[in-house]
C-alpha cells in the first residue's frame, strides 16, 4: 500500500506557508541590491539568522539570551540595509516561547524598541521604497507587539492544564486509596473482634473437652453464634459495597468536584421514593463515571446536577461548562461512555449527550423494573 507524502501536520492551517514565504522573501530584497558585496552580506546574514534561530530553540538558560540578542542585531541590520523587517516576526514568535517572565519581558521590550526605531529610520531615509510595503510593515509591527504575549499566555495555559491533569489523576488515586482504606477498616471492625472471640472460645473448649463437657457445649454454641453473626455482618458489608444509595453518591460527587475546584450545583426536585437499591446502584455507578469524566477531561468550572422522578421514569441530568465532547470521536475510547450506556441498556434506560457551551448528559431509567427488584430494597 502506497503512503502519501505529508509535508505538514493536519490542522496546521496556512501557518507553514506563511513561514515559507518569510523564509524566501529575504532573498528577494537582497537581490534587489545593486552591490555584490551587499548581496553577499545579505545572504550571509540570512543563513546566520536561521542557524542562530535553530540554536536559540534548542538552548537553555543564558545562551538563550545570547542567541536572541544576535538575532535582534541581524534583524535590525536587515531592516536598515535591505528594508527587510520580516525577521522581526520570527523573533517575536521565539520570545513568546521563553518561560522565564523576567527574561521574556526584557527581550520583548528590547526587541519592540529596536524594531520600532529601525522602522522609523527607514521611513526617514528611504521613504519611497518603504512606503510600497507599508501595509506589511504595519502588520509585522503589530505582530511584534501582540504575538509574544499571545504565545506566552498560551504556553502558560498549557503548562497549567498539564499540572491540573496531574492533580486530577492524583485526586483519583487518593479517592481509590481512601476507598481501600475504608474497606480495610470496615473489615477489621467487623471481623477482627469476632474472629478473636471465636479463637479464644475454641481454645477454651479444647482445654475443657475432658474436664467439663457441658461447658464445652456452651462454648461451642457461642462459637457457632459468633460465626453466624460475623457472616451476617460480612454479607451486609459486601451488600453495602455493591449497592450504593444515590444520596451517598451525591456526597462523594460533591467531595471530588470540590477537590478538583469545580463548583457543584445540585438542583433537588424532591427525594426519590419507591426506588430499588438495584436501580439506585446503577444510577450511582453511572453518575460516578460521568463526574470522573468531567474532572479528568472537561476543563469545566461549573457542574450542575438535577435528579427528577416522574411516575414513569427517573432522569438524571449532568451539565458542565467545559470544552465539550466529540461524541463520534470519544465514544468508547476510555472515557466510560460505553460502560454507562451498557449499564443503562441493561435496565431499559437511555443515554443522551448534547453539546452546547459544554456538555449535557441525560440518563433516564424507567420504573418498569421497580417491582421486579423490590426484594433488593
Amino acid at each position: 500500500m502506497s503512503k502519501k507524502l505529508v509535508f505538514f501536520q493536519k490542522g496546521s492551517g496556512i501557518a507553514p506557508y506563511i513561514w515559507i514565504l518569510f523564509s524566501i522573501l529575504p532573498f528577494y530584497f537582497i537581490f534587489e541590491s545593486s552591490s555584490k558585496i551587499e548581496v553577499i552580506i545579505g545572504i550571509t546574514l540570512t543563513i546566520m539568522f536561521f542557524l542562530l534561530f535553530r540554536f536559540a530553540f534548542v538552548s537553555k538558560r543564558w545562551p538563550v539570551y545570547v542567541w536572541t540578542s544576535l538575532l535582534i542585531v541581524i534583524s535590525i541590520t536587515m531592516t536598515i540595509v535591505f528594508q527587510y523587517v520580516y525577521f522581526a516576526f520570527y523573533i517575536a514568535y521565539y520570545i513568546g516561547n521563553i518561560k522565564n517572565r523576567a527574561g521574556f519581558l526584557s527581550l520583548y521590550i528590547v526587541h519592540l524598541t529596536l524594531t520600532t526605531i529601525s522602522i522609523n529610520i527607514n521611513f526617514i531615509f528611504q521613504a519611497e521604497e518603504y512606503v510600497k510595503q507599508l501595509p506589511f510593515v504595519v502588520i509585522i509591527w503589530i505582530s511584534v507587539i501582540l504575538l509574544p504575549f499571545n504565545i506566552y499566555n498560551k504556553k502558560k495555559q498549557d503548562r497549567l492544564e498539564q499540572q491540573l491533569a496531574v492533580a486530577n489523576d492524583r485526586i483519583a488515586d487518593l479517592v481509590k486509596q481512601e476507598e481501600r482504606q475504608r474497606i480495610a477498616r470496615d473489615l477489621h471492625d467487623v471481623l477482627g473482634q469476632k474472629l478473636s472471640l471465636i479463637g479464644l472460645k475454641s481454645d477454651l473448649a479444647r482445654k475443657l473437652i475432658y474436664k467439663d463437657p457441658e461447658q464445652v457445649k456452651v462454648e461451642l454454641k457461642d462459637v457457632q453464634q459468633t460465626a453466624r453473626t460475623a457472616l451476617n455482618e460480612v454479607r451486609k458489608l459486601v451488600s453495602q459495597m455493591r449497592g450504593i444509595r444515590l444520596k451517598d453518591e451525591l456526597v462523594h460527587v460533591n467531595q471530588i468536584l470540590k477537590a478538583a475546584e469545580i463548583k457543584f450545583v445540585y438542583k433537588e426536585e424532591g427525594p426519590l421514593s419507591n426506588v430499588s437499591l438495584f436501580l439506585e446502584n446503577i444510577l450511582s455507578m453511572c453518575l460516578k463515571e460521568v463526574v470522573t469524566n468531567i474532572v479528568k477531561h472537561s476543563k469545566a468550572k461549573n457542574c450542575i446536577l438535577s435528579i427528577k422522578q416522574s411516575p414513569s421514569e427517573i432522569v438524571i441530568t449532568v451539565q458542565d461548562d467545559g470544552i465539550g465532547l466529540n461524541i463520534e470521536k470519544d465514544y468508547g475510547k476510555g472515557n466510560g461512555l460505553l460502560g454507562i450506556n451498557e449499564r443503562l441498556e441493561f435496565v431499559n434506560g437511555t443515554l443522551e449527550i448534547t453539546n452546547n457551551n459544554g456538555t449535557t448528559i441525560s440518563m433516564k431509567i424507567p420504573h418498569a423494573l421497580k417491582q421486579f427488584h423490590k426484594e433488593d430494597q
